[in-house]
């Protein structure tokens, strides 16, 4: 018996993949269709040594999975729909802060209570803009058990790298539906360690001084540096500055670390895009449909492809122009009311001849639902 394959939920590969990267704290609170993130890692994660608390409520376990990243640990946190909302604050105090910190958000039906128990892709926007002010963001996805597992530990990767809190955005299929996963040795996906910083204790130390890589090297708070964070504009001190000169160069920082590596972070796949007329651009559970109707339609000798977004945010703009400009059309198929189909309109570079194919009833999108609408589309001459 092989060990390393398992027959698992998704939401149990997002524990497999969090356990492969080093995570040694969780903080969180139990909420559908997320809860068995919680439920596994309370079991698990003892027994490699880490630690796991059930919080209260969902802002305080944004805030513990804050204070424990920054004594040194590898930390994630996992909720859905409301839960989600709950954590904005915090998530903007990680994001000006800059702490390392990965939040896994299982989407359901909204907006408030919704459509607990069932899917949605509506937060699309929220991993973006949930939290206020200028800042960027880092939100990763996925359509099956494999890679649900590969971008939970490009998650936790990617925090490291750029210091950020890092956003894993799955929905309620990919996370109850079983499939294989297959965990890879140890090893074989190269792991990003938490990087701490040369200064010897009892020299001055600048928390917020990036390296000319751009990185900040951390020191863990409560060791050998004393300093100060705040979710205030700050100085590489980390003390509160109203400085305009600060403020500015500190936003652009915060900004600019994530929109100025898009070709470094943006994840995708493509299905059958060599030649493609017709182009459907999908992510997380929507992709399945999108690619087991591209699959059929080349068989029949349609020109038909995907392009599977698996990072999200940032936009990855260029990706898209490139990849869509040879295009007759490109449909956006997505379990809402045409998120990210209003990011491809602004990136390509024919707007008109971008449709959108979805469903926002809380049920699965169906190839045949994106099939109805392709026939009309090439029923129209596109």
């Amino acid at each position: 018996m092989n060990n390393n394959i398992k027959f698992i939920q998704g939401n149990e590969a997002c524990v497999e993949g969090a356990l492969y990267a080093g995570i040694n704290f969780f903080a969180g609170y139990p909420i559908t269709p997320s809860t068995e993130v919680a439920e596994l890692l309370s079991s698990r994660l003892p027994e490699k040594g880490g630690k796991f608390i059930q919080m209260e409520d969902e802002i305080a376990s944004m805030c513990a999975i804050i204070g424990a990243s920054l004594t040194g640990h590898k930390v994630m946190t996992a909720t859905s729909g409301p839960g989600f909302s709950l954590k904005q604050e915090a998530l903007g105090y990680a994001c000006m802060a800059e702490i390392p910190c990965v939040i896994v958000n299982v989407q359901r039906g909204g907006p408030s209570t919704g459509n607990p128990t069932h899917v949605s892709q509506g937060d699309v926007n929220q991993a973006k803009w949930g939290t206020h002010g200028d800042h960027s963001i880092i939100a990763l996805t996925a359509s099956n058990h494999q890679d649900v597992f590969a971008m939970t530990v490009d998650a936790f990767n990617l925090a490291e790298t750029y210091r950020t809190p890092v956003i894993l955005l799955f929905d309620e299929v990919v996370g109850h539906m079983r499939e294989k996963l297959v965990v890879p040795e140890k090893g074989d996906i190269p792991l990003v360690e938490r990087l701490r910083t040369s200064v010897r204790k009892g020299v001055d130390y600048h928390p917020y001084l990036p390296r000319e890589d751009g990185r900040l090297p951390m020191s863990d708070f409560g060791a050998e540096h004393r300093y100060n964070v705040t979710g205030l504009f700050h100085d590489m001190w980390g003390f509160p500055s109203n400085n305009p000169k600060v403020v500015r160069e500190l936003l652009h920082h915060i900004v600019d670390k994530i929109d100025n590596n898009v070709h470094t972070i943006t994840r995708y796949k493509e299905h059958y895009l060599e030649g493609a007329e017709y182009i459907m651009i999908s992510y997380g559970s929507s992709a399945r449909s999108a690619i087991h109707l591209a699959r059929s339609r080349r068989a029949r000798g349609e020109k038909v492809g995907v392009l599977e977004l698996q990072s999200i945010w940032p936009f990855p703009e260029t990706l898209i122009r490139e990849k869509c400009a040879g295009a007759r059309a490109v449909i956006v198929v997505e379990m809402n009311m045409g998120q990210v189909m209003r990011h491809v309109k602004a990136a390509v570079d024919k707007p008109e001849r971008v449709f959108l194919a979805n469903r926002i009833d809380g049920k699965l999108i169906t190839p045949t639902n994106i099939k109805t609408l392709l026939r009309v589309i090439q029923g129209r001459g596109v």
